[in-house]
């Protein structure tokens, strides 16, 4: 006889636990709720499984006859044909194998090909510091990777030794110094960019170094001047100006002939495929972040002709196309030059493409303060913190933080904007360099390969900025737990 309840509506004895309904679990439980959960939905399954047979049956054979090894299309066709039949279609990714290095650095001269190297290695070295501040196994993985993948792709590029053993002292002492002192750390990351422009460009290495020496001078004048606000900013300003305009070029001069310290300069026409993208991107990243802080400060000022300028500044700017910019940046910003001036187009590129990208992170950090309860506000207010303070410390980290996605997406479309450098004569990667590339007779007829390769950079550099901000969202989510 079974067991029985002695006291109605009283269980003295629990039930055997149960195997859980057939079909209610598993990848069977998912299917059914995700992909056949209703008639729409299956239809839209069925659909969408029609069009990815579709795309995989019509790509396939053309990615499984690809041809690596071959010196032209002809000979690339040739393979094709006798492997697969005469009437087989396949890619040619030998002009990728053939002709990767104009993709990589376009024309940039092929003994000095180490430098740019050293130069993008070096970057993460800069930013170690900076991004992986709180994960020290990360960070030394980073660091580690960098420089050894630096060195050894230096040294099957052809630097000689003596290069090889600058680079590994510098190299060796930049990684000592990111685990000794990270203060020191932070230092050289800041004096990076000086040191990448020479090694890009070469020359002198003095003219960066006194462009650096301009900024030092001016902080140590408002450091002086602390206690006098404004005035202090408006005079470190005003004595760096006078410095870059009247002083560096002749300081420079005279110190590069007691100690020359040059490179062989390489002129920017020379710039081309991911070095220039990767040049123009990293320095639009770097300077459109600080100048939209500033921009959306301006434009929440409680002054109303710098919320106007503010205002004026970005919706002009975010009105205008990208490459209306780059046309000015290229026909006529010199116009408004002294006669005789020689500004660097890619300079100019960069400094049209950083206010292209702020304008959009003004607003996009603006929509972060916005968000911000008042009460943060008043906070810093009962602590008596004046307003730079009160931004430094209390406001803006807590913004920032809140504008991580939209900063990233920024960051994003302005790198993949860089390959609208094209319409001004610089040689991009995905259209100016391919164009060169199949104009030459051998490799006539490689259309989707040169796409493919450029593309598939593009979204493993993208990819990899977007998984870092996911975890940076995931590291900075203090209120959750």
């Amino acid at each position: 006889m079974s067991q029985t309840q002695s006291v109605a509506f009283v269980r003295d004895s629990m039930l055997p636990p149960e195997p859980p309904p057939t079909r209610a679990s598993g990848a069977i439980l998912w299917l059914r709720e995700n992909l056949f959960s209703g008639p729409l939905n299956i239809a839209l399954t069925l659909l969408g499984l029609g069009i990815l047979w579709l795309l995989f049956s019509t790509l396939w054979p053309w990615l499984s006859h690809s041809v690596w090894n071959a010196n032209s299309m002809a000979e690339c066709r040739q393979i094709i044909a006798a492997a697969h039949g005469p009437d087989a279609s396949g890619a040619c990714f030998a002009v990728i194998k053939h002709r990767w290095n104009q993709f990589v650095f376009g024309f940039y001269p092929v003994d000095l090909y180490w430098r740019p190297v050293l130069a993008f290695g070096s970057l993460f070295l800069a930013l170690a510091p900076v991004l992986f501040a709180d994960n020290p196994r990360a960070r030394r993985i980073v660091i580690g990777l960098a420089a050894v993948l630096t060195f050894l792709i230096s040294a099957v590029l052809g630097a000689n030794g003596v290069e090889l053993g600058a680079m590994a002292v510098l190299l060796l002492a930049w990684v000592a110094l990111i685990e000794a002192r990270r203060d020191w750390a932070l230092l050289a990351t800041l004096i990076y960019p000086f040191l990448a422009t020479w090694l890009l460009w070469g020359g002198t290495l003095w003219e960066p170094a006194m462009v650096l020496a301009g900024f030092v001078i001016g902080f140590f004048v408002w450091r002086a001047l602390s206690a006098y606000g404004m005035f202090a900013f408006a005079a470190a300003v005003l004595v760096a100006a006078f410095w870059w305009l009247a002083l560096s070029d002749i300081v420079a001069r005279g110190i590069a002939t007691v100690l020359p310290m040059r490179l062989t300069p390489v002129t920017s026409d020379q710039f081309g495929g991911f070095v220039l993208s990767i040049t123009i991107g990293v320095a639009g990243i770097a300077l459109s972040l600080p100048l939209g802080i500033i921009l959306a400060l301006a434009r929440r000022s409680d002054l109303p002709v710098i919320k106007m300028m503010a205002v004026l500044f970005i919706e002009f700017i975010r009105g205008v196309p990208l490459i209306t910019l780059l046309f000015v940046a290229s026909l006529l910003l010199n116009y408004f030059l002294p006669p005789g001036t020689n500004f660097d187009i890619i300079l100019r590129v960069i400094i049209m493409v950083t206010l292209f990208a702020s304008a959009y992170m003004a607003e996009v950090i603006r929509g972060g303060l916005a968000a911000l309860p008042k009460g943060q506000y008043e906070a810093a207010d009962a602590l008596g913190l004046d307003y730079w303070k009160a931004q430094r410390l209390v406001i803006l980290p807590q913004a920032l933080k809140i504008s991580i996605p939209g900063i990233v997406s920024t960051f994003i479309g302005m790198f993949k904007d860089t390959t609208l450098v094209v319409f001004v004569g610089l040689f991009d990667p995905l259209k100016a360099m391919s164009d060169t590339i199949r104009a030459s007779f051998e490799w006539k007829g490689a259309y989707w390969e040169p796409y493919i390769f450029v593309g598939s950079i593009f979204f493993i550099l993208c990819f990899g900025m977007s998984r870092y901000s996911m975890h940076l969202e995931r590291r900075l989510k203090r209120d959750h737990r």
